[in-house]
């Protein structure tokens, strides 16, 4: 055999490999020669603890997490597929020390005080709403609030009741299991709650934490699974709106072809997009400012459902927004789901205080909002499933993370914006009943 015919053989085997096999959109030759280069940097402890070092990591663990869930059967079929696999197995080789402690420090750090996660949140949540017909929008805000909240109170007294027969009692799995699993997440759920309890009680805002902790992440985590279940077993049904919320008075899909329709790729619109995003944060944390009580994303949110129903944004910077957005999740969705399990799931924390009635009561809880979410969405027009999932299932998860990871699984993405309208404003509404809760419950 010839050396030519040989070279061609080799690059032929390659070229198969890289187009059969593919993550994270890079061909698997490249991909296992990136991989071994992670290892090395990982295991000699010089993984650069900047930006670069850290989307380096991500993509590569996201796109091995996502393949895995995405192409075993039973994970694939009924635990979520690559989103609740990503975020578990992050969480397990963080735990087992598979990943070093210094690489898991630059995650976080990228994560949470760089902030990545409200980057990315934010591009969402704009072009979510933006790329919405207005008319639907302000039909479905309408209609969405009293069922997200209807649904968390039902479940916030049925979720009680069960931990009472289960010997928790029912003061006590209303203040720890069930207010924390709706109070919106951990940076602005828990840990605000935390702080209000031991004021309130005169002891460690820290030792209460701890406790409030489990139940968010179990919770979360079941309704990534949940909100996948619902989905693959209600494909053909006809209370799945396939992504949409709001039902036409004949009960027919509500369509926005405008709105469905990507606008073209253009690199200079995509810097003017995500200007017009930030912006919109700038505004929510301005108003924040002013009024520190109210969450900075409600404001950002209102401010975008506000200059869409008054078409106040161009459609050229409406159209750089979207594509902007569309960038952001397309590119960074698995990234950001593996540095949440890496960065954010203490799964040794969770271990350490898992009890069954607590995984009873979790269990019950994702169940119970999930039916009276879907219940209370029919009776207002909304397609149950997706009613289920926004106004539902998303309240018992860990705030803007548990968003991108439960509708990721569920396929939901544009439903962010109703996603993160109940959990910051029932949030909220969590913390106050909290404070003034504990002095007569505990």
């Amino acid at each position: 055999m010839s050396e030519e015919t040989q070279t061609s053989q080799d690059a032929g085997l390659f070229s198969k490999i890289e187009s059969k096999l593919q993550l994270a959109g890079v061909g698997g030759v490249a991909f296992i020669l990136m991989a071994v280069l992670l290892a090395a940097v990982m295991s000699l402890h010089i993984l650069p603890a900047n930006i670069p070092g850290a989307m380096f990591a991500l993509v590569l663990l996201g796109g091995v997490f996502f393949y895995i869930g995405n192409h075993t059967p039973i994970l694939k079929s009924y635990l979520g597929g690559g989103s609740a696999f990503a975020v578990v197995a992050g969480s397990a080789m963080a735990a087992l020390g598979w990943v070093p402690k210094d690489s898991v420090t630059t995650i976080k750090t990228f994560i949470s005080t760089g902030n990545f996660l409200e980057f990315y949140i934010v591009a969402l949540i704009t072009s979510a709403i933006l790329k919405m017909d207005r008319k639907l929008l302000l039909k479905s805000a309408v209609r969405f609030l009293p069922v997200a909240f209807g649904a968390m109170i039902i479940s916030f007294f049925v979720v009680s009741l069960v931990g009472q027969l289960l010997g928790l009692g029912f003061n006590h799995t209303a203040l720890y299991v069930s207010f924390p699993m709706m109070a919106g997440g951990i940076g602005a759920g828990i840990v605000p709650l935390s702080s209000i309890y031991g004021h309130a009680l005169h002891t460690s805002a820290g030792n209460i934490l701890n406790q409030l902790f489990p139940s968010v992440v179990l919770a979360n985590l079941m309704a990534i699974i949940g909100s996948s279940l619902l989905v693959k077993f209600t494909t053909k049904s006809k209370a799945n709106g396939q992504g949409k919320l709001l039902k036409a008075g004949d009960g027919e899909i509500v369509e926005d072809k405008k709105a469905e329709k990507a606008p073209a790729l253009n690199y200079e619109q995509m810097l003017t997009g995500m200007m017009v995003a930030l912006s919109f944060y700038l505004v929510g944390t301005l108003f924040n400012h002013f009024v520190p009580k109210i969450n900075a994303f409600a404001f950002l949110i209102l401010a975008v459902i506000i200059a869409k129903a008054f078409n106040l944004v161009p459609k050229h910077y409406e159209d750089s927004a979207v594509m902007f957005g569309n960038l952001i999740v397309s590119t960074t969705t698995q990234a950001l789901l593996a540095g949440i399990g890496l960065a954010l799931v203490d799964m040794n924390k969770l271990l350490q205080t898992l009890s069954w009635q607590l995984v009873v009561c979790a269990f019950v809880s994702v169940v119970t909002i999930a039916i009276a979410g879907g219940f209370l969405g029919k009776l207002f027009g909304l397609y149950p499933v997706e009613s289920a999932i926004s106004a539902g299932m998303i309240n018992n998860s860990m705030g803007g993370t548990g968003n991108v990871a439960v509708l990721s699984a569920s396929d939901r993405m544009g439903l962010i914006a109703f996603a993160q309208m109940g959990n910051r404003i029932g949030g909220a509404i969590i913390l106050i009943l909290g404070g003034i809760l504990i002095t007569v419950m505990h």
